[in-house]
């Protein structure tokens, strides 16, 4: 399997999940959460989503234009979103509030995948 195809199909289960706990947020956690819970479960969902989506587009980018940035780019945005919003995900069911510091470290990796994503435009495009 190539590195682009398994950034599409990340991408496509990370898409899938964040439906999924988007309705089981909306639905199943809304009348068991505080409210601030319940905005860190959405802010989770809501990332996921997006990447899920930069995913498949960089995944597709590689298939036509493959290069050390773009593979990196979907590492860290992969590794980004299991981080960020993973430990939401996880802070707002626990309520474990140290959570939180982890956080930071997968939106650091988000960032870094768009400006991956950036450089790789620039030289290849």
């Amino acid at each position: 399997m190539s590195l682009a195809q398994l950034a599409v199909l990340i991408g496509a289960v990370y898409g899938f999940l964040g439906v999924a706990f988007g309705a089981f947020g909306a639905h199943a956690l809304k009348a068991r959460l505080a409210p601030d819970l319940l905005a860190m479960w959405k802010t989770a969902v809501e990332y996921q989503l997006y990447h899920a989506l930069a995913l498949v587009l960089v995944g597709l980018i590689a298939t036509s234009r493959p290069s050390i940035a773009i593979t990196n780019a979907g590492i860290c945005m992969a590794l980004g979103v299991l981080i960020f919003s993973g430990s939401l995900y996880l802070l707002a069911l626990s309520g474990v509030r140290w959570l939180g510091a982890i956080t930071p470290i997968g939106g650091l990796l988000l960032l870094v995948g768009w400006a991956l994503l950036f450089w790789a435009a620039l030289k290849r495009f």
